[in-house]
């Protein structure tokens, strides 16, 4: 094994450890953290032992995760590029740490090679003996949970993972570029036009720049400008099962709003299936702390509460499915509903909720296109805060976004302009933001102020703007601008189905009945549109996609753990007098889904 071997140790060590332990990296933001010697021992009566010898491969780079490790005795490395000359070391762990990160949590393939570096023993549990043990010990659960978010925080920073070869310019680079942060997933962008990189590559594997973007994996796997579904199933994401594609509720979307509907629906035995056209989380997914969220004195990253509440939704039975592009909805008979998706498929159920959410709107000025997705961003993650390092960066928007865009960012860059059009941040930012971002040493506040022109050829080199009381233009240096300007619905594909308001936004409640095109429909019924219904029965909105909804996140899982109420009450209208169940492949229900017992999958 070639690269450093040997990284220096950082953390107490039990006496059982051995000398590995002088090898170790160091336990970093709580990724590597040592189980106790309790711990172990409750693993251990559900896993079994396995010898290791040098070189042995537990987890191979491309392949599928499945099994999870505890190293009892001797150490483990952990590899990028196992095999080729660019095979280096990545991270050392010895007796006590457990081997694995997000990925081993989805069922991903692994982004590493992990290999034994010295004799010993580990400890072997399938997913499965995990996934029963933490959802009746919670402080495993938790402790694997955490460590694993870091783990693929760090092979994010690192550009670990696959790479995307591609033009700045190409709307394809900037796709895939686009759906890998959301995703979270692992990799590492070589411009075609300044990097030296990009044309060794080109060559090595005999393509020209006509043909990209690339993605390229291992030195073995080349995809030319694949779909965002080609790289999904590349890195292993879930898709839609083949086989029955009948059940008692389809979600769409998957933010706060989603997820929180698929936990109770999933929870309360209906069968749930969430349809996802980019990532999981929605425009939450991509804030770096959230704040004022119920439960989180400390706040928590968009991040972890997007996997926490994914793992919550598949253990008790939802299926997640992505990229899952809606663009269709009609009915198919007097019970069921029929979405329709971009790749053809199609998904009846007898309810439906729609939790699209909403994207923030692009900013239109000249020159901004060309470096969207490269220094113009319309979310602030690590990713892009990683470029922040050296050089002032811009945030637009005067909402909670912006500001806790902004608090991020000045952990990163040296400097952070935040551009407002109105007079102050009251009107929409919240008070404890505000004071935040007013007391922050390295933010400044421009009120009044608007971007009019974006300057730069290949990177951003300034902002042109204004003071929108005197008209005074004034140029701004900086090297990267984040936009977060209001939002617009995700309905498009809902035109002439269900009413909205000029906006776009999905009408529910008695708005929505009072659109309706044929308001019989509700007297028929005996029953008018209840709260989150749209103005189809059956359908429902929530979060941030329904017509007056509060745009926060609590509000957002409010709704989506509310309108699984309103679920059953519709089931209860809809079904063959005296059962609310799941229908069969023939169209027929079974007892009712709030009997049904689902057996816990993961953490409680």
């Amino acid at each position: 094994m070639s690269g450093d071997q040997s990284p220096p140790g950082g953390e107490p060590v039990p006496e059982n450890a051995g000398e590995a332990a002088f090898w170790e990296t160091p336990d970093i933001y709580g990724a590597y953290p040592r189980l106790t010697e309790d711990q172990t021992a409750r693993l251990a009566e559900h896993g079994q032992r396995r010898s290791m010898a040098p070189d042995d491969v537990l987890i191979r780079e491309g392949e599928r995760c499945e099994t999870f490790y505890v190293v009892l005795s001797g150490s483990v490395a952990v590899l990028e590029d196992y095999g080729t000359p660019e095979e280096h070391v990545l991270r050392v762990h010895g007796p006590g740490r457990f081997i694995g990160e997000l990925g081993l949590l989805h069922g991903q393939v692994a982004f590493y090679t992990a290999v034994a570096r010295e004799p010993g023993e580990v400890l072997v549990l399938s997913l499965d003996q995990l996934r029963h043990l933490v959802s009746q010990d919670p402080t495993i659960g938790d402790l694997v949970l955490r460590a694993c978010l870091c783990r693929r925080a760090l092979l994010v920073g690192q550009g670990a993972g696959f790479r995307i070869i591609g033009s700045r310019y190409s709307p394809d680079t900037r796709r895939l570029r686009e759906f890998a942060v959301r995703n979270r997933l692992p990799h590492r962008w070589i411009d075609l036009e300044t990097d030296e990189e990009a044309e060794e590559l080109l060559r090595r594997f005999g393509v020209g720049p006509a043909e990209t973007p690339l993605v390229i994996w291992r030195d073995t796997t080349l995809l030319r400008n694949p779909s965002n579904a080609d790289l999904a199933r590349l890195i292993g994401l879930p898709s839609l099962p083949a086989g029955n594609r009948h059940g008692d509720v389809v979600i769409v979307g998957s933010g706060p709003a989603g997820l929180a509907a698929a936990v109770y629906a999933a929870s309360e035995g209906l069968s749930t299936t969430v349809a996802e056209a980019m990532a999981t989380g929605g425009q939450a997914g991509t804030s770096s702390r959230i704040e004022n969220l119920l439960g989180f004195p400390s706040g928590i990253s968009g991040a972890e509460l997007t996997e926490r509440a994914v793992l919550q939704a598949e253990k008790f039975g939802a299926g997640i499915s992505l990229p899952l592009e809606a663009t269709g909805l009609h009915r198919k008979d007097e019970d069921h509903y029929v979405v329709a998706f971009a790749d053809g498929s199609e998904i009846a159920a007898r309810a439906v909720v729609l939790a699209m959410g909403a994207r923030y709107r692009r900013l239109r000025v000249p020159g901004i296109e060309r470096l969207e997705g490269t220094s113009v961003h319309y979310s602030a993650t690590v990713y892009e805060a990683q470029q922040c390092r050296a050089d002032p960066v811009a945030v637009v928007g005067g909402g909670n976004s912006a500001g806790q865009a902004v608090l991020f960012l000045a952990g990163y860059a040296p400097k952070v302009h935040l551009l407002v059009r109105g007079a102050s941040l009251e009107a929409n930012m919240s008070r404890y933001l505000i004071d935040q971002v007013e007391r922050h040493p390295r933010v400044e506040v421009m009120l009044h102020t608007e971007v009019t022109e974006v300057i730069g050829q290949e990177v951003l080199e300034e902002l042109d703007v204004v003071d929108n009381r005197t008209g005074v233009h004034r140029r701004l240096a900086a090297r990267s601008l984040f936009v977060f300007t209001g939002a617009e619905p995700h309905t498009e594909w809902l035109a002439g189905t269900v009413a909205v308001d000029s906006r776009g936004f999905v009408l529910t409640g008695p708005e929505a009945q009072e659109a309706c095109a044929s308001p019989e429909v509700w007297h028929g019924r005996g029953r008018p549109c209840m709260t989150l219904e749209a103005s189809l029965p059956g359908v429902f909105a929530v979060g941030d996609v329904r017509s007056g909804s509060v745009k926060r996140v609590a509000s957002a899982a409010g709704e989506g753990a509310m309108a699984i109420h309103f679920v059953h009450r519709h089931l209860g209208h809809s079904a063959v007098p005296g059962t609310t169940g799941t229908p069969t492949a023939a169209g027929r229900s079974d007892a009712s889904p709030r009997l049904r017992h689902k057996e816990s999958a993961w953490l409680a």
